[in-house]
């Protein structure tokens, strides 16, 4: 399992997901789920994907290797001309790996299905966010969905939709993933640090800032501990039921 996020904002955009994958409890792994795109002043596209790990690396390579020779093959997704082609890009290539891995070989007790959010800027178009399924078929975040989640998402979920605001800083809105992923780990062993953070700040088409945050990271820890802690003095506020 995993946990990926990612939020609309006014600022741009702001992504973050772990990197723990198993199959069973006996065999944990850590892969990288956030993949970026980048041609600074022109374009930036990040991905965060979610399921089976080898449909989801078999994507990337593909959208990586078809970058290689984009006139011998269909469009690539940095020959784009907008977010949405993109987005369109990227289900036709997942829906395609899960057809071509569910048709030929052994028979696996995993499914081949992938979930992935796209998201970023082309120059002269603001920034977008899409949610792509894995048959191929995506919607995209809106002032009523301005944020995505994929893998694990209940346990994060809530904090999300009492504090999230379109008009919060990166610095407010990292606060408020650290609070989402604290609970997730906390809740699911199945999604692990360390995490993936970046953030896209509007109408620049680069990434702004980038970081893995890892276990021993003070400023997680922090926000951990004093949560932990607001949470118990929110409880102990409340009036006792009476009998």
């Amino acid at each position: 399992m995993t946990y990926c996020v990612a939020l609309r904002l006014d600022r741009g955009l702001i992504f973050m997901s772990d990197t723990r994958t198993n199959a069973g409890v006996d065999n944990i792994s850590k892969f990288r789920k956030m993949f970026t795109w980048e041609k600074p002043g022109e374009r930036v596209i990040t991905i965060l994907t979610a399921g089976n790990l080898a449909t989801t690396q078999a994507v990337i390579s593909l959208l990586d290797e078809r970058l290689k020779a984009p006139e011998d093959r269909d469009p690539s997704i940095m020959a784009a001309t907008t977010m949405f082609q993109v987005a369109n890009l990227v289900g036709e290539t997942l829906k395609e790996v899960i057809r071509t891995q569910g048709s030929d070989g052994p028979e696996s007790e995993s499914p081949f299905g992938a979930t992935m959010i796209v998201g970023g800027q082309i120059a002269g178009i603001g920034p977008r966010l899409f949610l792509v399924y894995p048959e191929g078929n995506f919607i995209e975040a809106s002032d009523e969905t301005p944020f995505f989640q994929v893998g694990e998402t209940k346990y994060g979920r809530p904090i999300i939709l009492r504090a999230y605001r379109p008009e919060m800083t990166f610095e407010e809105a990292v606060k408020l993933l650290y609070v989402s992923f604290d609970s997730t780990l906390k809740a699911n062993l199945s999604v692990g640090m360390p995490l993936d953070l970046q953030t896209i700040e509007r109408d620049t088409c680069k990434v702004a800032a980038q970081r893995r945050v890892e276990e021993n990271d003070p400023y997680f820890s922090t926000i951990s501990s004093r949560w932990g802690d607001a949470l118990k003095l929110a409880f102990n506020s409340l009036p006792d039921y009476e009998f």
